[in-house]
């Protein structure tokens, strides 16, 4: 894979097999970057992640793009596990492939983040008093990452 973005709960698309137990933390919300930009020119940047399954991995391995070009993967295994991106009815393919660059690479190191490391938090020291926190690298509300 092109990508370091291989991991594992649910899809609009069939990944989910319920509800999440209590304490499990299945979708992680988000602020892009920049936003998308719609065919009538809206600008969504709020946005939700759910965690990925098996088969949100494996089923975009059989499809032709991917086969033809591996650097698809990335753009199949994101539109099937963004939940919501403000208002656009259904985050497929072709809105992945519409996103700035820098959204990408955001969404991205999202999902590593919260497939593989558990969290979508990042431990921080602050540069003037070395303060060591953690902040939320989804964003809580628009502008704030």
């Amino acid at each position: 894979m092109a990508l370091d973005l291989i991991a594992g709960p649910a899809a609009a698309s069939g990944g989910a097999s319920g509800p999440a137990p209590a304490g499990l933390r299945t979708e992680f919300p988000f602020v892009l970057p920049r936003g998308y930009v719609d065919d009538a020119g809206t600008l969504h940047r709020e946005g939700a992640m759910r965690l990925a399954t098996a088969r949100d991995e494996i089923l975009p391995l059989r499809d032709p793009r991917v086969r033809e070009n591996e650097a698809y993967l990335t753009v199949i295994l994101l539109s099937r596990v963004v939940s919501r991106l403000g208002t656009v009815s259904m985050v497929t393919p072709q809105v992945i492939e519409g996103m700035f660059a820098s959204d990408l690479a955001f969404l991205q190191d999202l999902y590593r983040r919260v497939n593989q490391e558990g969290t979508s938090q990042a431990s921080v020291t602050c540069p003037a008093c070395r303060h060591e926190f953690s902040v939320e690298i989804g964003g809580a509300s628009p502008g704030e990452s």
